[in-house]
């Protein structure tokens, strides 16, 4: 009985000594097409896993679509450094191509384990894993491995084993076919393990090193012999491949926007204080005379032009003395109040998560903050002190101290704003976000829906 992924080559005897030095630079359109396909089929497979999950069916047309997009990885990797068994371009599309000396059939599935659907492509394949990473370097297809998506054959017994067959194929002009039939094997093994854990099979990957070109009990005799052609992936054109790959990227991007929106909408209607305040905190402690940010500025927008004019409407500051000297907290214009602390020992945070403070040491006494008249608000006395001001243009420092000017400032500081377009924004990203979501759920829909009408009649026939 023949295997239900089935991996047929054929090593060309006419191979370039050197072509291969430069395939990776010849393979770089593939590259960038695959990329984009791997965008595609990694949510696919995420839909079909529900599909079989509730139905015991992997969706034909996504079916078809996730074994196009392996045929064409199988057939660049085998003109590339995963086998580099042929000086034969691959060819872009996602059909099976009969004359092409690398090919991949994969069965499909009538019905699929709903329950092996939850623990195949992750706890039952980790021995297979092991397996792989030693043949491939652990990079192989692993989507979740890498950024890039797809990536095979660039370390591990494959890529050492292509390298050698390179190397003697570059001094002696022909390749190895000991090595040839082995790193097949390995390719194999890999492909039967990937098909495996995208959820295409439920026939579990042998543990078994099937040497060679031809699959063993396979029909086929080799690559020129005709072979079953898949029906319906010629449903799979170009314009829907595009549609597909389209739709998927702008749901993708739409998730963002939507978790954006959530987020933002959340903090608009829950995270605010009695005061309408959104807020943060931190303790902080210095040695110094002063206590200073860094500049903030806030941008000038003409007034009515964006809603976004004073976004951060009302600013408020809290500081709390954590000792028993009165304090004092005033806000002025960056130069002003760099000009003023030029002669005090102070220190500047900056990093307000973790309150690290830069230390500006001067043997100078400070003036006493409240008799120096640079402030926009300002506020001095015992216990907590506020201060309020509207967001306006400029660069401005907020400066604490102990209103005596002595050294040893140690506060608790609370900063807030109302930002009243956070309700407005967080609308925009979630209506925007959804509209995007509906836009590529129909674009793929429509897509996967024209595949599987062509696909029905032929597989009721089938059934």
């Amino acid at each position: 009985m023949s295997s239900p992924v089935r991996v047929e080559a054929s090593l060309d005897p006419d191979l370039s000594r050197w072509l291969w030095l430069v395939k990776w630079l010849l393979a770089i359109p593939h590259y960038l097409v695959l990329a984009v396909l791997w965008l595609a089929f990694i949510p696919l497979t995420a839909v079909a896993f529900f599909a079989i999950l509730f139905t015991g069916r992997y969706p034909r047309a996504i079916f078809e679509f996730n074994v196009g997009v392996l045929r064409w990885a199988w057939r660049v990797h085998y003109y590339a450094y995963a086998a580099l068994g042929t000086d034969r371009y691959p060819p872009f599309t996602l059909a099976d191509v009969p004359g092409y000396p690398a090919r991949l059939e994969i069965d499909y599935p009538e019905r699929l384990s709903r329950g092996l659907v939850l623990v195949k492509w992750w706890l039952l394949a980790i021995p297979h894993y092991l397996v792989v990473g030693l043949f491939a370097g652990g990079g192989l297809w692993l989507w979740y491995g890498s950024d890039e998506g797809f990536q095979w054959g660039a370390g591990g017994l494959i890529g050492i084993l292509v390298l050698i067959a390179g190397v003697i194929l570059l001094v002696r002009g022909e390749y190895p076919k000991p090595i040839f039939d082995f790193v097949i094997g390995m390719d194999r093994w890999v492909i039967r393990v990937g098909a495996y854990a995208a959820l295409m099979t439920d026939e579990y990957p042998p543990f078994r090193l099937d040497s060679g070109g031809t699959e063993p009990g396979s029909p086929l005799e080799g690559p020129s012999e005709p072979v079953r052609q898949r029906p319906g992936t010629a449903g799979w054109t170009t314009g829907r491949v595009v549609s597909v790959v389209i739709g998927v990227a702008l749901a993708v991007l739409s998730t963002g926007l939507i978790s954006g929106g959530a987020a933002s909408l959340w903090l608009d209607r829950v995270d605010r204080d009695d005061d309408g305040y959104l807020t943060v905190s931190s303790t902080y402690s210095t040695d110094t005379a002063a206590l200073a940010s860094e500049r903030f500025t806030f941008v000038a927008t003409a007034a009515g032009e964006v809603p976004v004019t004073r976004a951060l409407g009302d600013i408020r500051v809290r500081v709390t003395a954590l000792g028993l000297k009165d304090v004092f907290v005033g806000v002025a214009p960056s130069p002003a109040a760099e000009r003023y602390l030029s002669g005090t020992d102070h220190a500047t945070v900056t990093d307000l998560a973790s309150g690290e403070l830069a230390v500006h040491r001067s043997p100078e006494s400070p003036v006493l903050p409240w008799e120096v008249g640079i402030w926009t608000a300002s506020a001095v006395g015992p216990g907590t002190q506020t201060i309020t001001w509207p967001d306006q243009a400029g660069d401005w420092t907020l400066v604490v101290m102990n209103a005596d000017g002595s050294a040893g400032v140690d506060v608790r500081a609370e900063a807030g704003a109302t930002v009243p377009v956070l309700g407005w924004l967080s609308w925009t990203l979630l209506v925007s976000g959804l509209l995007l979501l509906a836009a590529g759920v129909a674009l793929a829909a429509v897509a996967v829906t024209r595949v599987s009408n062509e696909l029905s009649p032929i597989s009721q026939g089938e059934s």
